[in-house]
């Protein structure tokens, strides 16, 4: 298995959005299993440090979760002009 490359980070919007609706991640992952989404607090941690790519199943939880639109999870990221 070939693992991906982490080309943009949205661990920092991740963590924005969290604080915002006044989280801790430990209740974050417990919430997460409302949608059959079974992580670790640690697992978290890293998607919120960039360690990791945060897979498309937990951005659609979150999207539910928080009740915020998609583009929250993508805000201040863009593509260097070539």
């Amino acid at each position: 298995m070939q693992k991906v490359k982490v080309d943009m980070n949205i661990g920092n919007n991740l963590r924005t959005l969290r604080k915002a609706n006044n989280m801790e991640q430990d209740e974050l992952v417990a919430r997460l299993s409302k949608y059959e989404i079974l992580i670790t607090r640690s697992t978290y941690s890293r998607y919120e440090t960039g360690e990791l790519n945060v897979p498309v199943s937990i951005i659609v939880a979150l999207h539910k979760l928080y009740g915020c639109s998609y583009d929250a999870f993508f805000e201040g990221l863009d593509l260097k002009d070539q």
